[in-house]
């Protein structure tokens, strides 16, 4: 199975060439083999691309961009399905491959079967129940560690700004005096040679 992602290498769009870099290399590192397409330069690319597309994943234009990601034939997503299946840690089961083993992925398909023969082995409802509830609020709190980390991310970010603000307050005033002085100077000298004649 080969993992084919649709890109356009020569795109004018910065989001584009972000949304794919990001994929590319996050497959790189992850040692998942797979094929860059490039649709820019080849038109079979492009057709295929677009007619491969499932309806309800194009735009309103009809026109997918890239990147597009298949397994072979099949449709694995876009950009935002990759995104959300990276963030999930279920990136290996979005592309249709299985997850190599000591992955976060791999921990949580042997989590989830350990649980599974765990409740059919006992046929009392209530214990299933709490075998589900006790799964919800690990995903609750991550999702809401999750939060809290992009609120950081936020705060520092708008830190950072403000600093530079401030920053090119001090250069700018900066630049004020040094205009200042250099007026001051070029009025001493024009005394001198007035002095002197």
């Amino acid at each position: 199975m080969v993992i084919k992602v649709f890109v356009a290498t020569s795109s004018g769009s910065t989001a584009i060439k972000k949304k794919q870099q990001e994929v590319v290399g996050f497959l790189e590192a992850n040692k998942i083999d797979f094929q860059q397409m490039d649709i820019a330069g080849d038109e079979d690319n492009r057709k295929w691309m677009r007619e491969n597309v499932p309806g309800e994943k194009k735009p309103q234009n009809g026109i997918p961009l890239p990147p597009q990601i298949f397994n072979e034939e099949r449709y694995c997503g876009d950009f935002e399905s990759f995104f959300s299946a990276k963030e999930e840690n279920i990136i290996y089961s979005f592309l249709g491959l299985a997850p190599p083993p000591g992955t976060k992925e791999t921990e949580k398909s042997e989590v989830t079967d350990e649980a599974e023969s765990h409740t059919e082995d006992k046929a009392d409802e209530g214990a299933h129940e709490e075998a589900q509830s006790a799964q919800s609020p690990s995903e609750e709190q991550q999702e809401e560690e999750q939060q809290k980390e992009g609120e950081e991310q936020q705060e520092k970010g708008e830190e950072q700004q403000e600093e530079g603000e401030e920053q090119q307050e001090k250069g700018e005033e900066q630049q004020e005096e040094g205009g200042e002085q250099q007026e001051g100077g070029e009025g001493k000298e024009a005394v001198k040679e007035q002095e002197e004649s």
